[in-house]
């Protein structure tokens, strides 16, 4: 299991779990830009797990199999149920955001100091 993979999916679960809007919001001030922070988030660890599932599956990748061998190559199954399995970007943003493992910053702050 790669780096990445454990880091996101520690203490996380695979269901969606109700957030208190207020939680959410306290954060920020701001519920909409809470959630916009979450969005981006969620938009980052889902690129880096695509790059990371493609870099793995790339190894696999053989221009001159026949269809059977591409369909009986157990390995790349278990490496496609693994990141199945793992929680959705949307949900480990969130657990993140309310843990307060997120960086952020209001761009607008900084250019009335």
């Amino acid at each position: 299991m790669s780096k990445l993979r454990r880091q996101l999916s520690a203490n996380t679960t695979n269901v969606v779990e109700t957030k208190s809007l207020i939680d959410i919001k306290a954060h920020t001030g701001n519920l909409y830009e809470s959630i916009a922070i979450i969005a981006k988030r969620a938009n980052q660890i889902n690129i880096a797990l695509k790059e990371e599932l493609h870099n793995k599956l790339e190894e696999f990748a053989s221009h001159t199999d026949s269809l059977e061998e591409i369909h009986e190559n157990k390995e790349q199954i278990e490496i496609s149920r693994a990141y199945e399995k793992m929680p959705n970007p949307a949900i480990l943003a969130t657990q993140e955001f309310m843990d307060g493992k997120v960086y952020f910053r209001n761009n607008e702050d900084d250019l009335f100091r």
